[in-house]
């Protein structure tokens, strides 16, 4: 007479065997936020468990709030964040390190969206920043359609206004290093 029951706590997906008398832990399993996100839309069976061991505000964020660095935007990807010095050692410069910082935030901040660069209705959004000599600010995002260009950093565009601001705003150290 036994049953098997899943649960998840503490970031943790365990799966116990219950009998009459004692409960025996047979394996644990991380989960990542961004896996967790997917179990959640995928299967609505695992939401109380889910709620109840990362809460119900972490599943109505919007990505917007979910990120606020390049790390973050590893954690939402599952992947983990570069080994800088070990790209500095094999001759990685400092702005290849910092685009490839920009191209994961912007795949983080568009969820799986991809520009069509066939599709000449399609916006495109990026990032303005205004440079002086008393330094770097965001000044807005602009769009485009059809096709790229070189200054219009096809990899780092956005679907949507609201992201392509968020980014700029977030992260303009960040687009300040790798285009100076």
């Amino acid at each position: 007479m036994f049953r098997r029951l899943k649960l998840i706590c503490g970031g943790v997906k365990s799966c116990l065997r219950i009998t009459k008398t004692k409960m025996e832990k047979l394996e644990s399993i991380k989960i990542s936020p961004s896996n967790a996100r997917k179990l959640y839309t995928t299967n609505p069976e695992f939401r109380p468990s889910l709620e109840d061991t990362f809460g119900k505000a972490f599943f109505s964020m919007s990505i917007i709030d979910r990120i606020d660095s390049y790390e973050d935007a590893c954690s939402e990807l599952g992947e983990e964040p570069m080994d800088e010095q070990n790209l500095r050692a094999i001759g990685f410069t400092d702005d290849e390190i910092d685009y490839r910082k920009l191209k994961t935030i912007t795949k983080a901040y568009n969820e799986g969206w991809v520009a069509d660069y066939n599709n000449p209705d399609q916006k495109k959004w990026v990032p303005w920043f205004n440079f002086s000599p008393s330094g770097v600010r965001f000044d807005g995002s602009n769009y485009y359609t059809s096709h790229a260009n070189a200054g219009r950093a096809a990899r780092l565009c956005f679907k949507s206004e609201a992201l392509s601001d968020a980014a700029g705003k977030k992260h303009t150290p960040l687009y300040s290093k790798f285009i100076n």
